[in-house]
């Protein structure tokens, strides 16, 4: 029997491949005039550049999804945003189950590596998992937002509005259906602590959650894992650096918090602080905060969410490890130690070279964003921030998307693409896969460092 072409590529290759595919097919479909609000029409870069935003989860948008796109329009876009957020192989693999059809062990490999699973054994009844949650998760989100949208929008809109946000929030995208996006909800406590919840969730990672939940109903037996542990704590530790700093900044600016009583300073600095790191969503006007916000924003995109989440950025893990290695090495300790677990050298390695490559990308997409920024009309601070956050996967924008011309347009296409499958992913899907060396060089101690 014949192989199949597809069954040559390596997991990384196939990703990158079926992520490329899809942005198309949905781009294709965004660009249909049937899925558009009256009177109003895209290109098939805009279209491109939605389909991409929605399927990498990233949450920028060059128009506004709910005076654009009709309900078909936002439905497409919806669905994109949950195959995006769970992961296309994901999708297939439950369909092949649903039908009754035999994973094969090549196919587990791809799956394992789709969700950043620990191993090939067991990622099956993963995935199951993972769609059970992920469905309990948007459904009790869709629950709790209808308390707010219903009386406002009436039972057929409010419970649409609820689900929409839902989604859109569990899988970190940021895409509302209103022009102002959440900022008409800056006061309300519900609505920013449940669209707060889902996106954590969602940002937590796949197989944190399952661990998590394991460990919570069976604590004697089911033990946290280290690595539930680092990002977990890195994930806390964030958030409140994140929501005190944002306080501390914008707290007298008239602009942004200002007019606020406390008690809404204090909840649109978490808020902003939570979709940060890849939310997406908004309850104050980036364009109006102070520059110190504005840098402390960007840190944030940039180290992002969970490995094998629905969210961006370098992730937690990587930060923290590349963080406990220079730690270590500027005590003069050996290997970097944490939770009573020694980090093994090639997990530095990897995070090294992740971190490396996000910012070569980030640094080459940034320049390409100056050069193409020919009418001058957009700042250096707006253009680097729409630059991370679209390779972060984020969303969150000064309002410069909508005013980028094409070349700009397609250069975040790249980095919203590039952000969502990994930059280690593509670099070993396009790599030259050769087998290891034989020979081993003697190692060369006297290169200077520093």
């Amino acid at each position: 029997m014949r192989r199949s072409p597809l069954t040559r590529l390596t997991p990384p290759q196939l990703i990158a491949l079926s992520f490329a595919l899809a942005s198309l097919l949905g781009a294709g479909l965004l660009s249909l005039p049937i899925t558009h609000q009256p009177g109003k029409q895209l290109d098939f870069v805009q279209a491109l550049f939605m389909s991409t935003s929605a399927l990498c989860v990233a949450g920028l948008g060059v128009v506004d999804p709910g005076s654009t796109f009709n309900t078909l329009g936002q439905v497409v876009l919806l669905s994109l945003i949950q195959i995006g957020g769970l992961g296309i192989i994901t999708f297939g693999t439950l369909f092949s189950v649903l039908l009754g059809r035999r994973i094969n062990f090549a196919q587990r490999i791809r799956l394992a590596q789709q969700v950043s699973a620990f191993g090939v054994g067991g990622v099956v009844p993963l995935i199951r998992k993972i769609f059970v949650f992920t469905l309990l998760a948007e459904l009790l989100g869709t629950a709790l937002l209808a308390i707010r949208f219903v009386p406002q929008e009436g039972w057929g809109r409010g419970l649409y509005f609820a689900l929409f946000h839902a989604v859109s929030a569990f899988n970190n995208v940021g895409f509302s259906l209103y022009p102002d996006n959440l900022m008409r909800f800056v006061n309300d406590p519900l609505i920013c602590l449940v669209i707060s919840a889902l996106i954590i969730l969602g940002g937590m990672g796949f197989a944190v959650q399952i661990n998590v939940l394991a460990h919570w109903r069976r604590p004697r037996t089911e033990r946290l894992l280290v690595h539930s542990k680092i990002v977990l704590s890195v994930m806390a530790a964030l958030l409140l650096i994140g929501t005190l700093l944002i306080l501390l900044f914008e707290h007298a600016n008239p602009a942004t918090l200002g007019p606020l009583p406390w008690g809404s300073k204090i909840l649109a600095s978490f808020f902003q602080s939570v979709v940060a790191r890849t939310g997406g969503f908004n309850t104050l006007d980036y364009s109006l905060m102070a520059l110190p916000t504005l840098f402390i924003t960007i840190i944030l995109m940039f180290i992002g969410a969970n490995p094998g989440s629905t969210g961006g950025g370098i992730k937690t893990s990587t930060f923290y490890v590349m963080l406990t290695s220079a730690l270590t090495l500027v005590r003069g300790r050996g290997d970097p130690v944490t939770f009573q677990r020694r980090i093994h050298r090639d997990t530095v390695i990897r995070a090294m070279t992740v971190g490396l490559l996000s910012l070569g990308l980030v640094n080459t997409g940034l320049l390409l964003m100056l050069w193409a920024n020919t009418s001058k009309q957009l700042s250096f601070v707006s253009l680097f921030f729409e630059t991370v956050s679209a390779f972060a996967s984020v969303g969150v924008s000064m309002n410069a998307t909508p005013l980028l011309n094409s070349p700009q347009q397609l250069i975040l296409i790249a980095l919203m693409y590039l952000g969502r499958i990994g930059p280690l992913t593509f670099a070993v899907a396009i790599g030259d896969h050769q087998e290891h060396q034989l020979i081993k060089y003697p190692p060369e101690r006297d290169i200077l460092i520093g």
